[in-house]
């Protein structure tokens, strides 16, 4: 056990992290996921509260589907990422990271201040629901057990109220943190482990914990909050720009848009890549190298692959090699060992 955001959590239950990384690319893994924090916006007005902290078109959302975004800063910096969901509910549906926890909900009480005073027609509510993931390629076999609903109607980054193994009142998203077909359910306390053991008594479903996340979420080229982006990252350094809704690129009406608008047609100084490479692996603060040995960036994230029995990371590098094939070094031990970099990007949930 390990602490994280003042929570105590799991890096492995009974099988070690690379089984637990294994099983779920193969089967389906449970990742309790609780700590993050869990938001609804009430209110006429609650569109039009959200698009003034996000860089997402929330407007453009069907009921109840949702988007991956980032809360902003004047700077353009990334405060934080997060799923808003439009529900039928008549609210939004906001799921947060752990660690952001306090500075996001300071952050959303402020605006909600200032939205207030302004005559807008909005509220929040702090939700104390547990959250649980499953995800995994067995995963809508094993669930569309304890549902009545047809799981294949719940397309990827949609979401539903439903009753789960005889546990109503759970909010069910297809998405997830790992690159497989996944599921986040959030559900009353009171009921969460009645519903973990239901899943677990499938033989296809095992608990997986904190190592397995960050491996799997890397893998797929997934950022983690804190590592791969933060305050002094711009969404187009990270190459999230896809997360910038047309409209509010038009309207440039969401914080630090005059600085990040202007960087989606000019070129940033630096960008965000993936790495793979055979040899020693690497982590986080390791320099970048180029081929002729000048410090060019610093990963950022990085760890061995289960998958691809290589190495993968995540860093920043100059602009002029974020090109997909460029090859590099980065320094371990005072050995050089080439990586071959590219481009990546992805979805947090």
């Amino acid at each position: 056990m390990v602490g994280f955001a003042g929570w105590s959590m799991p890096v492995q239950y009974k099988d070690s992290h690379i089984a637990s990384h294994m099983h779920t690319r193969e089967h389906s893994s449970i990742f309790d996921v609780s700590h993050m924090l869990q938001t609804k916006v009430h209110g006429k007005d609650r569109v039009k509260f959200m698009e003034s902290l996000v860089v997402a078109d929330i407007a453009e959302l069907k009921d109840n589907q949702g988007t991956l975004s980032l809360f902003t800063n004047e700077k353009g910096g990334i405060m934080d990422d997060l799923i808003v969901t439009r529900t039928d509910q008549g609210y939004l549906y906001v799921v947060s990271n752990a660690g952001c926890a306090d500075k996001d909900s300071a952050h959303m009480k402020t605006r909600l201040a200032e939205s207030k005073a302004a005559g807008l027609d909005v509220d929040l509510e702090f939700l104390d629901e547990a959250l649980i993931a499953l995800q995994g390629p067995s995963m809508s076999r094993v669930l569309q057990q304890g549902l009545k609903d047809d799981l294949s109607k719940l397309t990827f980054m949609t979401s539903t109220l439903a009753t789960v193994f005889g546990v109503p009142g759970c909010r069910v998203t297809r998405c997830g943190y790992t690159g497989e077909d996944g599921v986040e359910i959030s559900v009353p306390q009171s009921r969460v482990v009645e519903l973990t053991e239901k899943l677990l008594a499938n033989s296809e479903v095992k608990l997986a914990g904190l190592g397995a996340r960050d491996s799997l979420r890397l893998e797929a080229g997934l950022c983690l909050y804190g590592n791969d982006i933060d305050e002094a990252t711009t969404p187009v350094e990270a190459t999230l720009v896809w997360t910038i809704g047309k409209r509010r690129r038009q309207t440039k009406d969401f914080p630090g848009a005059n600085i990040i608008v202007p960087q989606i047609k000019a070129k940033t100084a630096r960008k965000r890549v993936g790495l793979v490479s055979t040899g020693p692996p690497v982590r986080q603060h390791t320099p970048i190298l180029s081929p002729d040995g000048k410090v060019i960036g610093e990963v950022t994230s990085g760890c061995p692959s289960p998958c691809l029995k290589k190495n993968v990371a995540m860093g920043y590098v100059d602009a002029a090699f974020a090109k997909n094939g460029t090859s590099i070094q980065v320094e371990i031990f005072s050995s050089r060992p080439c990586f071959a970099g590219g481009l990546c990007s992805g979805l947090l949930c």
